[in-house]
């Protein structure tokens, strides 16, 4: 498999401290003057990029209702405290295809600071059946040619874009030079080339990059990386992750290389690479891969059909990782440690995620079902970014995120290509990453 390969980097393939400073904002221009490197102590305003923090005209605690269940039982959380509808976020999502119409504009009705005001397609009939549906006003509805038109919309502040990977970086870059924040879906672009692209045209504009990576918002991961990294079992060992599905399809964007970069690996394999990178907090050292698929499947004319690869980490740790596109659906991964396990059943699934345990106590081995409240993933995912909009921070998954993985990934098909295992090089060091998401 022919790919931009990770040493293609500059620098023998790494990253100096003014590269990633410039990166990730810190390096901002100034006028015909030059560069200026501002001091960690004033880094988080200003790679909060552009806006000041607006805080909402009144922000109400949480109503405190009378006790009535017992300490038997799982304790409710508070009430929700939702913004007042003109004071959440206004949102222009582009691209209506299944991902937004099945999962994105119904959790935005559901949002508690985050509101749908405009909307972008190459369709007419389509979009005007999906604004009376969600009440988006004609004059709030653009085309893919009147998209820029989206900078005189004060209604709007972030544009979600929701279209093949191949278009992301156009529709970042775009929406960046019209002054909107950007929430772009995963896989962020198609090359780690086109990524940095995106994060310096963000951070030239001053706006905010956010990658929807909804695993690292979800509870049941959260929950799960907050034991892994108190050593709840001890010492993680092994990571195994699958992250498997089927389609039908030949012509579909997904499997046009153009479009999607790649088969299975960008598409659901990489959340097997990011959700690992999530929990264990660190980035892996070096990876081998092997990738297949089956001769005169139309699916697979320029995409792959499998991905199977490890990640050695640092302290020895090894993550075994599959993706594959034409099996029954499966989506789990099982953290091994010292002195017990943890796992995600439906872990990448956009709902139904069953997190468990295991431990020896004598003969006995415990297994416990570790019961979370689900949440919308997307609303969570899009509430989040609006809470950094108000509040002028920077997102946990910055477009930093996003390039980390593309490097990784080129390494992976490098890897696969060659037939030997590649070390990584060029990844980012760390520190990139925002704010944390407020615990539940």
């Amino acid at each position: 498999m022919a790919t931009n390969t990770p040493e293609n980097t500059g620098n023998n393939g790494g990253y100096s401290r003014k590269d990633f400073l410039a990166l990730t904002g810190k390096t901002l221009a100034a006028g015909a003057v030059g560069s200026v490197l501002v001091s960690d102590a004033t880094a988080q305003s200003v790679t909060s990029q552009g806006s000041t923090e607006r805080k909402p005209a009144h922000q109400d605690e949480p109503i405190v209702l009378e006790k009535w269940k017992s300490e038997v039982d799982q304790a409710s959380g508070p009430t929700p405290t939702p913004l007042a509808p003109d004071q959440r976020v206004g949102y222009a999502v582009v691209g209506l295809g299944h991902l937004a119409l099945e999962n994105i504009l119904p959790a935005i009705t559901a949002c508690k600071k985050s509101k749908l005001v405009a909307l972008v397609s190459g369709s007419p009939e389509k979009m005007r059946k999906v604004a009376a549906q969600y009440g988006v006003t004609p004059q709030n509805c653009y085309s893919y040619q009147t998209y820029d038109q989206l900078k005189n919309n004060k209604e709007v502040e972030v544009i979600y874009i929701v279209l093949p990977n191949g278009l992301h970086k156009e529709y970042v870059i775009r929406g960046a030079k019209a002054g909107k924040h950007i929430l772009c879906e995963k896989p962020m672009a198609i090359s780690s080339a086109e990524c940095k692209e995106m994060i310096a045209a963000c951070n030239q504009a001053g706006v905010k990059l956010m990658v929807a990576y909804r695993i690292q918002y979800q509870p049941h991961h959260r929950k799960l990386r907050e034991m892994v990294q108190q050593k709840t079992f001890g010492e993680p060992k092994l990571i195994e992750a699958s992250n498997c599905q089927s389609s039908t399809n030949p012509e579909h964007w997904r499997h046009k290389k153009a479009l999607a970069g790649g088969g299975a690996l960008p598409d659901i394999g990489l959340y097997c690479l990011n959700t690992v990178r999530f929990v264990l907090n660190a980035e892996p050292t070096e990876v081998f891969a092997y990738g297949y698929s089956t001769p005169g499947n139309p699916l697979f004319r320029e995409v792959e059909e499998l991905v199977s690869w490890q990640m050695k980490f640092a302290n020895g740790l090894i993550a075994n990782c599959t993706t594959n596109y034409n099996v029954h659906e499966s989506r789990r991964y099982r953290v091994l440690c010292e002195k017990g396990w943890l796992s995600v059943d439906k872990a990448f699934a956009y709902k139904g995620q069953k997190l468990m345990s295991a431990k020896a106590d004598g003969k006995l081995e415990l297994q416990q079902d570790i019961g979370l409240t689900e949440k919308d993933q997307f609303a969570t995912e899009m509430d989040y970014f609006s809470h950094c909009v108000i509040y002028n921070k920077k997102p946990f998954t910055p477009g930093e995120e996003g390039l980390q993985d593309h490097l990784i990934m080129e390494a992976i098909y490098k890897s696969a290509e060659e037939g030997r295992p590649v070390k990584l090089t060029s990844l980012l060091p760390a520190g990139y990453k925002g704010v944390e998401p407020e615990s539940d």
